[in-house]
């Protein structure tokens, strides 16, 4: 084939070789065209039909820019079909962000049917900062409820001591409506079960008795309600519904037995401690004794020199001494005769 059209253009004119050329361009222009033409022509009937003015050059241009047309068309005949004014660009821009265009279409025409107040810059800047508009719209027309504590965390029951010692174990159910203003920076579902809990550990522990919070629950429901939890967050508290309450573990007591056992151990510490002192005090006093003891004998020690000394002077004479050993012979006489006698002592 190509032998043939080598040997058509040899034997052609200079100008009919331009000629052929040309028209060869051209048949493979038009050919393209009539493929892209025959990509696009059901996407572009489709919008025509559903009046979303989707022309052929956005198609085409979407194409040339890595875009999911099919994606950008079907959005806008939905947007359309639904009553929205939404254009080619807007969608393809938000689509070339990274957003989600099917879904921020979808929570337009929801917020749309549900008479909320929701644009598309809201709802694309929702989109992009990660949070799923479309839930939050459908949350926010249709309430959900929310466990206290989350049962996926491992905790079954928020644990409370009363003022009489007594523990309560609670469960609550907070409903809540998704707040579109407030959902971009807003705190998440965590933060509700966490300020909940916390007003329910506060409420319970404020109260005198626990009969009191078994008798009257709804009691800590109106405390926590009145506490503004949903401050800062992405969503507005409804209500507060204690759905269980039971009584756990006498607290006080065992902290009381704890204390007594701690306060027990400390006395029988001071008493050894004082033991000791004693012991060391009455070991000190047998030393002082034994030291006067020695200091006497010394003393004692000392008076045959003194009287030695005495005879030597003159100041002591015979009588004088044997005088002094009457005396002590007389004094020693006295003191057996007080002393009781050995079988008395035995008794």
């Amino acid at each position: 084939m190509f032998d043939s059209i080598g040997l058509v253009l040899a034997a052609a004119s200079p100008g009919k070789v331009v000629l052929l050329v040309i028209s060869i361009i051209f048949l493979i222009v038009v050919l393209v065209f009539v493929l892209l033409v025959a990509s696009f022509f059901k996407l572009w009937l489709q919008a025509w039909l559903s009046k979303a003015e989707v022309k052929f050059s956005e198609l085409i241009g979407m194409w040339l820019r890595k875009v999911d047309y099919r994606t950008i068309v079907l959005s806008k005949i939905t947007a359309v079909q639904a009553g929205l004014t939404l254009t080619t660009r807007d969608l393809e821009s938000h689509y070339l962000a990274g957003g989600r265009v099917p879904n921020v279409v979808r929570a337009l025409v929801a917020a749309n049917r549900a008479n909320i107040d929701l644009s598309l810059k809201i709802a694309t800047a929702i989109d992009l900062a990660g949070r799923d508009i479309l839930d939050a719209v459908q949350t926010s027309v249709n309430p959900k409820v929310i466990d206290c504590p989350d049962p996926s965390k491992g905790r079954a029951t928020v644990d409370a001591v009363a003022q009489d010692g007594i523990q309560l174990q609670a469960k609550a159910r907070v409903t809540v409506r998704a707040n579109i203003e407030r959902l971009i920076g807003g705190a998440t579902e965590e933060t509700i079960i966490a300020r909940v809990g916390e007003g329910i550990v506060t409420t319970i522990g404020s109260a005198i008795s626990h009969k009191s919070v078994l008798e009257n629950p709804d009691n800590i429901s109106k405390s926590v309600l009145a506490k503004g939890l949903d401050a800062g967050t992405a969503f507005e508290i409804l209500s507060i519904d204690i759905a269980d309450v039971d009584v756990g573990e006498n607290i006080g007591a065992k902290l009381q037995k704890a204390q007594a056992e701690a306060d027990l151990k400390r006395a029988q510490a001071e008493a050894e401690k004082r033991k000791a002192m004693a012991v060391a005090r009455e070991q000190e006093m047998k030393a002082l004794v034994q030291e006067n003891r020695a200091k006497v004998v010394l003393a004692e020690a000392e008076v045959p020199k003194a009287m030695a000394e005495a005879f030597r002077k003159g100041n002591l004479g015979i009588m004088d001494y044997y005088r002094m050993k009457n005396i002590q012979a007389d004094t020693s006489m006295r003191d057996s005769i007080a002393q009781p006698p050995e079988d008395e002592k035995s008794k």
